[in-house]
């Protein structure tokens, strides 16, 4: 394509010129999207995404007025201002049921 100076051109010729790069860019892409699934490749493939992303976790800290958190993103304040107190956060871990632990130790195992 040659050089356009685009501070001449008016405003329909501007979007005569975006419709043609719309098209240049939509072919190659086809002709790409082509070229890999000639090659085995997958188009529509979800790279880098966890499998848990988005799923519930049960809350590993309770605090004394019944507030939960599941150790995953920012502390909360009742346990930071807990912790600045002289507090551990062993103090508020939520104890499982031996019976759920022994499941997991079992299906871990026969993996």
């Amino acid at each position: 394509m040659a050089k356009v100076n685009l501070t001449n051109m008016d405003v329909p010729s501007l979007l005569n010129l975006r419709r043609q790069v719309d098209e240049a860019l939509a072919d190659r892409r086809t002709e790409l999207e082509k070229q890999l699934r000639e090659l085995g490749g997958s188009v529509r493939g979800r790279q880098g995404v966890s499998k848990l992303k988005g799923r519930k976790v049960e809350p590993k800290y309770r605090s004394r007025s019944g507030e939960t958190w599941a150790g995953r993103g920012a502390r909360p304040r009742w346990l930071a201002e807990a912790i600045k107190a002289g507090q551990s956060p062993e103090d508020f871990l939520i104890e499982k049921p031996r019976t759920i632990a022994k499941k997991r130790k079992k299906r871990r195992a026969k993996k």
